[in-house]
């Protein structure tokens, strides 16, 4: 933004006397990075490189996505919080996607979901058209989720609605790029005590199943029973 004028005017003036061609139809000026409410600089030394933030243990994607939740034009202050706040908003959504392909379609088509669908490809377009108000589109998708994860607990979905879901997922990534991941296995001794869970669960011996349930939680392991099966997730 500080480069409104007239860095670019002279740009402009330059490099059309030189060629005698247009050099530019658009310019877009994003806002300062603001770290901790200050702006980043490097005589305050109050910037981090990417080698930094992986370092401390943050996801890529995460870091992607923290970028992507503030308007080019609005300043976006860069936290620690904020940060950890898009590591878990990540895990809730790829938590979403990973529930939506596992779980068994049934049921008939919902025909409320193909419309929430239709209705999150349009709020996407018209936030991406609207000045590449990315935050906005990112609401779409965040929407959607919440209405495709209360038809999951009802097991209202059949494969045409998961099918139409994932190419509205498919299309926001192709933007976002943060959406598609790899859910990865359990270790061998998680996976144990999942199957050690659900004999004891079986077997009517609950309050057995609760402190594996419970050990795992301390593993970092979070399990949801679901009338499809029992689930798991990591914690965020």
């Amino acid at each position: 933004m500080d480069l409104i004028f007239p860095h670019h005017e002279n740009e402009i003036a330059q490099s059309e006397a030189a060629t005698g061609q247009t050099f530019c139809r658009v310019w877009m000026h994003p806002a300062h990075l603001i770290v901790e409410g200050q702006k980043m600089s490097k005589s305050l030394g109050n910037f981090y490189t990417l080698r930094d933030l992986l370092e401390q243990g943050f996801e890529p994607m995460a870091i992607r996505h923290q970028l992507l939740t503030a308007h080019y034009r609005h300043q976006l202050d860069f936290t620690m919080q904020s940060l950890r706040e898009s590591t878990q908003a990540l895990h809730r959504l790829w938590d979403f996607v990973d529930r939506l392909n596992s779980s068994p379609a049934q049921g008939t088509h919902n025909q409320w979901i193909a419309d929430a669908v239709d209705k999150a490809y349009a709020d996407f377009e018209s936030a991406m058209d609207n000045d590449l108000n990315v935050p906005g589109a990112t609401g779409a998708v965040f929407s959607l989720m919440g209405e495709v994860n209360a038809a999951l607990v009802d097991g209202d979905l059949d494969a045409q609605n998961v099918e139409e879901v994932n190419g509205f997922l498919d299309k926001a990534d192709s933007v976002l790029g943060y959406i598609a991941h790899e859910k990865g296995a359990l270790d061998a001794d998680i996976e144990a005590l999942i199957a050690q869970r659900e004999s004891a669960r079986a077997d009517r011996d609950f309050g057995r199943a609760d402190e594996i349930r419970d050990q795992l939680m301390q593993m970092g392991i979070i399990l949801e029973d679901t009338p499809d099966g029992t689930h798991w997730r990591r914690t965020d």
